[in-house]
């Protein structure tokens, strides 16, 4: 009797056991539930895109695999991946000296060093472009100011390979400067003092303990200038140099949908193959700080003799990269303020500089549209960088793959199945300013997921866990520890978002409202008719608008 009452108790409590088993499975908190509903929402709009290109492939498939099976296009995804790898090797390089010499030495006026170091961000490929090769062309103005100094006769070609690499490289490593930056700044000088007390040289100490701690900042901000070089168009364009981006743009101008869309979605695997090499890079290590203490302020390395060569380094580096475009502006717009003095005296009607007046709507389009673009940035990478960080799993790095996958897409790709989505199924919504706020945010939240990301990795657990147990809930814990601890790289973040979303070109023209004319657009309409004199004033104000933002950011940290 008492053995089947036994088996019966057990019969019974197995279907409660099991029941227990699976709503422990699939219980969410109300704040991971908000998170995975935000991820959800940013990649719905991701996959648009993509749902866009594979619709249009597949109507036309025939056109799309005559396109791939052409020499020229693997010739074409040759010229990418060299000119995307070359870059982002040569930035890495470049922004982790920059940034060491700016954080942690004694370098003079290093405050006033960190903000022209991040200027070049601010100035637009398609400028940038234009404005080295006026300068450094073989007859240009870097030749006729130097021959009656150094005699030289005849400045090497500076199209095709060579200059879009260089234009690229100039504009693009404060991508890796800044992010590198804010890790130095968030650094425990213990590491080093701990190594340098166990015989390590300098070094030694630099390459053991620094650079890993440097590698998620590094990576996050490689992964960005890559993806970056990937979908320039205006760099290349310019520079007569076949990437993707340029024949998927004449591709589309040519009304060759199919073969466009094709290439698109090369274009999308190649980043798709990257974000795998980057996630085995990234590795398993932790990289926040377990000790208890407050972390002590960094003392300045003396530099002593090398101070000379250090000034050298960061001056010809800000000569090369904001100087020489700075000169080139300012000298077009000379030409063309003369110009339109003489047009005057003689009686004509025709200006060649654009009046204050009537840049003062386009600059406040601009600003307002990038702003809010870069705050629906910020809060809509925050779910994806919690996810990743906090709660690792293939759907929280398949969230990040995809939105890592959007900035490869051309704006142009991405403007042009927004207007279908738009037509098709949210006429409402149809050259509307929330349409471009959209495509913006599809365009550049890696920038803001990557910020976050990399500053999400160095808060350590044990804070949020310590709340935890205090009886918080997770999302008190979350506004009241780790929200101000991850707060500098979000508003990184945001200023890179905004930086972009200023210059960007493609989607602003294709999906600004009727009437909503920006600085990038009248810059690009009067470069593309050869009006370089007119396009000088809007640059200029583009330039500073952009550059206060990234100035204020950068000075307004504590050293």
């Amino acid at each position: 009797m008492a053995v089947n009452e036994l088996s019966r108790a057990q019969t019974l409590s197995a279907p409660s056991f099991r029941l227990k088993r699976i709503q422990t499975r699939w219980h969410f908190s109300p704040f991971q539930l908000l998170l995975v509903l935000g991820a959800l929402f940013v990649s719905g709009l991701i996959l648009l895109v993509p749902a866009y290109l594979l619709l249009r492939t597949a109507t036309g498939w025939e056109n799309a695999v005559e396109t791939l099976a052409r020499p020229q296009t693997w010739q074409v995804m040759s010229n990418t991946i060299l000119l995307a790898g070359s870059v982002t090797l040569a930035t890495a390089v470049l922004s982790v000296p920059l940034a060491w010499l700016t954080t942690c030495t004694d370098l003079p006026a290093k405050r006033i060093w960190s903000v022209l170091l991040a200027l070049p961000l601010v100035i637009p490929s398609y400028v940038a472009a234009f404005l080295f090769a006026s300068m450094m062309t073989p007859k240009g103005l870097m030749q006729q100011l130097t021959y009656p100094i150094l005699g030289i006769e005849r400045f090497p070609n500076f199209y095709g390979f060579i200059g879009a690499f260089f234009v690229l490289t100039m504009i693009s490593y404060p991508f890796t400067y800044l992010t590198v930056r804010s890790a130095f700044k968030r650094m425990d000088p213990a590491l080093v003092e701990a190594a340098r007390s166990l015989g390590m040289s300098p070094k030694r100490a630099f390459l053991r303990v620094t650079l890993p701690y440097l590698r998620p900042s590094i990576l996050a901000g490689s992964l960005l200038v890559t993806l970056y070089v990937l979908r320039d168009f205006g760099a290349v364009t310019m520079l007569q140099y076949s990437t993707f981006t340029r024949i998927i743009y004449n591709r589309y101008t040519g009304y060759k949908l199919d073969a466009a869309a094709a290439l698109a979605l090369v274009l999308v695997l190649i980043t798709a193959v990257i974000l795998y090499f980057e996630q085995k890079g990234r590795g398993r290590a932790r990289y926040e700080r377990i000790s208890i203490g407050v972390a002590r302020k960094q003392q300045p390395v003396q530099l002593g003799w090398w101070k000379v060569p250090a000034l050298a380094f960061v001056g010809g580096t800000v000569v090369m990269a904001l100087l020489i475009p700075t000169l080139g502006l300012i000298y077009w717009f000379t030409r063309g303020w003369q110009q339109d003095i003489g047009v005057k005296e003689i009686g004509g009607a025709q200006s060649n500089v654009a009046s204050l007046s009537s840049l003062l709507e386009p600059a406040w389009n601009s600003l307002s549209a990038s702003m809010m673009g870069a705050f629906l940035a910020m809060l809509l990478a925050l779910p994806i960088a919690i996810l990743v960080v906090r709660h690792p799993s293939k759907i929280s790095h398949f969230f990040e793959k995809i939105t890592y996958a959007s900035f490869a897409l051309p704006g142009i790709v991405v403007a042009l199945a927004y207007v279908f989505f738009g037509i098709n199924y949210a006429n409402s919504l149809y050259q509307t300013l929330p349409l471009l706020l959209f495509a913006y945010v599809i365009l550049f939240i890696p920038q803001a997921v990557g910020s976050q990301r990399s500053s999400l990795m160095q808060v350590s657990r044990s804070l949020e866990e310590a709340g935890r147990s205090l009886g918080k809930r997770p999302s008190f814990v979350f506004r009241r520890i780790t929200l101000p601890l991850v707060k500098p790289g979000m508003l990184a973040g945001g200023a890179l978002v905004f930086l972009t979303c200023m210059k960007e070109l493609p989607a602003t023209l294709i999906l600004s409202p009727i009437g909503f004319s920006t600085l990038s657009s009248q810059v690009w309409a009067n470069i593309s008719e050869a009006f370089f004199a007119r396009a000088a004033a809007p640059t200029l104000l583009l330039i500073l608008l952009s550059s206060i933002p990234l100035a204020w950011m950068t000075l307004r940290e504590k050293e």
